[in-house]
């Protein structure tokens, strides 16, 4: 790591705590995506699997409805699980006082939306950063899930047959 720190710095200025944010973030990122995808892969089987037994007695319309809106919120609550993952670390490296802070800093970072008063500590900074890239790839796998998902559920034969 401390090779490519070096190397990157021919070109950009890097501060040289900024290694341990790269060193930290990147195993975070693939540890949250493949939290995410195989959340996202248990709630497609299920979800599919809900909607195919339950619209052969009920209205599909209904149906289609809360299996989407569940498969929402579970997928909310993937990336509510994967904030707190972040939160823990910035809480276990000092980088923040509490849980809470924590909590609220990494839901802001991830969701990119950033508007609340919280700073990391200076040499955890650019986790923040790390942090919305994440936010950004997790998201765009949700979107196209839930697509997927819509489209999937379309071809079973969702909300056209009513």
């Amino acid at each position: 790591m401390r090779i490519a720190t070096r190397a990157l710095s021919i070109f950009f200025i890097i501060p040289t705590w900024w290694g341990n944010d790269w060193a930290w973030g990147i195993p975070l990122i693939l540890l949250t995506v493949l939290i995410h995808v195989l959340g996202l892969g248990f709630i497609n089987q299920r979800a599919v699997r809900v909607f195919s037994h339950v619209t052969e007695r009920r209205h599909p319309t209904a149906v289609f409805a809360a299996v989407m809106g569940t498969t929402a919120l579970l997928a909310t609550i993937l990336h509510a699980v994967e904030a707190g993952i972040w939160a823990f670390f910035y809480w276990l490296m000092g980088a923040l006082p509490d849980y809470s802070s924590s909590m609220l800093y990494s839901l802001n970072a991830i969701t990119t939306y950033g508007h609340d008063n919280l700073f990391l500590e200076k040499r955890w900074q650019l986790m923040g950063a790390i942090e919305a890239l994440n936010g950004s790839l997790l998201l765009g796998v949700t979107t196209a899930f839930l697509f997927g998902i819509i489209h999937k559920i379309w071809l079973l034969g969702g909300a056209s047959n009513e």
